[in-house]
């Protein structure tokens, strides 16, 4: 079965068509990847410099500029891609050699607690949810739509939440400290995101490690220009640093993460900012973007780590990351392995160094050369004598959605 997932970012849409193998137990314990056929990228949608790209193991092989209007429209261009033969070389020759399409949906609340067939109904749920999730909902309703249009009723289309996983938190770690009424009456609780990625490296260690998922505790890191961390007890999510939407938690590009409550209102009497206006600073205008005074990218400020503000904004991020796998040991009474995914955690051996050389007291003794060694792989970076290991576990995204698209069985329930 061929499966194309399209992961909608704030800016960005992401493409993998993938061979996945349906498998009907659908189990994590002895879940089955597929493989990754051909990937890609549209970025800077809406920008002059937005861009088409290729990926291969992630890295860009080719790359060509060209006018993207919006989400919707980079679904078009892909979809006309496909259907002019860009995949042919890869053994997809049109899109009647595309079987479901997979879409990432950021925030499904308490709505969706599985993968969903995208039914009307279930559109008009995602819209309802999009003052929750503002930066991406609206992106992927715009793709969801603009694939249907192209697709038609012949491919099925399936919605895979990123808050699923996320759904075993205990209320202990899920509630907010606000009158349980006004909670419930809101759907005020701890979310969660990043739950495909979290997920995915989750299964995947625990096929290297040869462990059950059943015996492991867990803390993994999802570290790119929006970062989480998640606390997984027994194989399921009991903690993780994004909350009732994805600005809470780590450090971020852009986002602020965890800020005392009280500077948003201070903010909106100081600087004049109505609601909209502090929600979109805390988004888009701060974390290391704003703190650095360069960049949100970490390619670009540890070749700057010499300015002081470029390694104060690195050293904040570390130090946050820190704070939260202390925690996170805390609440799980000890871990077998940190895992490390997402751009940063992949491909940026010092900033895992200023984060990972703090965990010798619990037994988790970085080797440096293998933390320099380990870029766009897998492979441990703490010695093999280390009680508590880490990992870095480049995330595969498209391969998870992938294989709970292939695995989706349809029911009258959305």
């Amino acid at each position: 079965m061929n499966v194309l997932t399209l992961n909608a970012g704030s800016n960005s849409l992401k493409f993998e068509i993938v061979a996945a193998e349906p498998d009907s137990g659908g189990s994590d314990e002895g879940a089955r990847f597929g493989s990754s056929l051909v990937a890609g990228t549209y970025d800077n949608i809406g920008k002059a410099d937005s861009a088409f790209a290729l990926l291969e193991n992630k890295q860009t092989r080719h790359k060509e500029e060209t006018e993207i209007r919006d989400h919707g429209h980079a679904t078009e261009l892909l979809f006309g891609w496909i259907e002019h033969g860009g995949a042919g070389a890869n053994g997809v020759r049109g899109l009647g050699d595309i079987d479901r399409v997979g879409h990432r949906v950021v925030h499904g609340a308490d709505r969706f607690s599985r993968p969903a067939r995208i039914t009307d109904q279930v559109v008009r749920e995602i819209e309802n949810l999009e003052d929750l999730a503002p930066l991406h909902n609206a992106s992927a309703l715009k793709v969801i739509r603009a694939a249907q249009a192209r697709g038609g009723p012949r491919i099925p289309m399936i919605a895979v939440f990123d808050t699923v996983f996320h759904q075993t938190i205990p209320e202990k770690a899920a509630l907010y400290p606000l009158p349980l009424d006004l909670s419930k009456r809101h759907r005020i609780r701890r979310y969660g995101f990043h739950g495909i990625s979290h997920r995915y490296m989750m299964i995947r260690y625990a096929q290297i490690a040869r462990r059950p998922l059943a015996e492991l505790n867990l803390i993994t890191l999802h570290l790119e220009g929006g970062s989480s961390a998640a606390a997984i007890q027994r194989g399921k999510s009991i903690d993780t640093s994004m909350g009732f939407t994805p600005l809470e938690g780590l450090m971020m590009g852009t986002r602020s993460g965890d800020i005392d409550p009280a500077i948003v209102t201070y903010l909106m009497r100081k600087e004049n900012m109505d609601a909209d206006r502090v929600e979109k600073f805390l988004n888009k205008e701060c974390g290391l973007f704003a703190v650095s005074g360069i960049s949100a990218d970490t390619r670009e400020l540890q070749r700057r780590l010499s300015d002081p503000s470029v390694d104060l904004a690195v050293n904040m991020f570390c130090y946050r990351v820190c704070k939260y796998i202390g925690a996170y040991l805390a609440a799980l009474g000890g871990a077998e392995a940190i895992v490390a995914g997402g751009g940063i955690g992949e491909n940026t051996p010092v900033i895992r160094e200023r984060i990972f050389e703090q965990f010798g007291w619990c037994g988790a003794v970085l080797d440096r050369q293998r933390n320099s060694d380990t870029v766009d792989r897998e492979g441990a970076i703490t010695t093999a004598e280390s009680r508590v290991q880490v990992w870095v576990i480049p995330t595969q995204e498209g391969l998870m959605m992938a294989k709970d698209v292939a695995d989706y069985v349809d029911s009258n329930d959305t």
